[in-house]
């Protein structure tokens, strides 16, 4: 089973997402994420993440998983604690606040997994997302 752990930072009503550099999702918009390593846990992922794809640091508040048969994602919803924004241009193109409004208006396409998107967005509007103590713990995969 594959795993992707993610960062979900909101700031001024905008997420912050990222436009990929990588042939298979070139162009497109995501949350920064990406695979988890062997040995990591899910929030040294998540963090590594975020450094590698954004340069920003934050402190995980809450997490959303969202689950098929071969995938497994963690996303943390995240308090901002440094916004360097120097991030790994051989995977980012580019790095943009971006307001929920303005993201529902985008073109469906724009995004790398927009059912994804889609589904962490309502997470967000309602307020669905889980406790970060129920993953607290988590053993090192």
């Amino acid at each position: 089973m594959e795993i992707i752990v993610g960062t979900i930072i909101i700031k001024d009503n905008k997420v912050l997402m990222v436009k990929e550099a990588k042939k298979e999702c070139y162009s497109k918009w995501s949350f920064p994420a990406g695979h988890l390593e062997k040995g990591e846990t899910l929030l040294k992922g998540a963090e590594r993440e975020l450094i590698e794809e954004t340069g920003c640091k934050a402190f995980p508040v809450l997490v959303y998983n969202t689950q098929n048969m071969n995938i497994m994602m963690f996303n943390f919803l995240a308090n901002l604690l440094e916004n360097d924004l120097k991030y790994n241009t051989d995977e980012i193109i580019e790095t943009k606040w971006i307001s929920i409004d303005e993201i529902k208006k985008m073109n469906r396409q724009e995004f790398r997994s927009y059912p994804v998107l889609e589904s962490i967005i309502e997470c967000i509007e309602s307020g669905k997302l889980y406790d970060l103590e129920l993953y607290k713990n988590l053993q090192e995969i």
